[in-house]
């Protein structure tokens, strides 16, 4: 029985990624920024919220924030700007805003 729920789950996973599913991102996900945003001060691996999503998926309008709550920016990106941010071995970084 064990064995079989593995293969389903497999399967599941399989199938999602084909989908792309997995790698969905939502209204209020956390996301890591994929490319450095000089004019902003923004950096590759920065953390922000995303606020609104465009075209099913092909933009994304991200919200960055310092420590203190201040908005930093808030930009629309295309989805290849952008990944999610749920790495289970990842780890947050604060660093000063130049």
């Amino acid at each position: 029985m064990f064995w079989m729920e593995l293969q389903l789950q497999g399967l599941l996973q399989l199938t999602l990624k084909k989908l792309n599913f997995d790698n969905m991102i939502n209204e209020l996900d956390t996301i890591a920024l994929k490319v450095d945003l000089p004019e902003h001060h923004l950096k590759t691996g920065d953390i922000g919220t995303v606020v609104l999503i465009y075209n099913n998926g092909e933009a994304f309008e991200v919200e960055f924030v310092a420590a203190d709550g201040n908005t930093v920016a808030l930009k629309t990106l295309k989805a290849d700007m952008i990944r999610p941010a749920i790495g289970s071995k990842e780890i947050l970084h604060l660093r000063e805003i130049e």
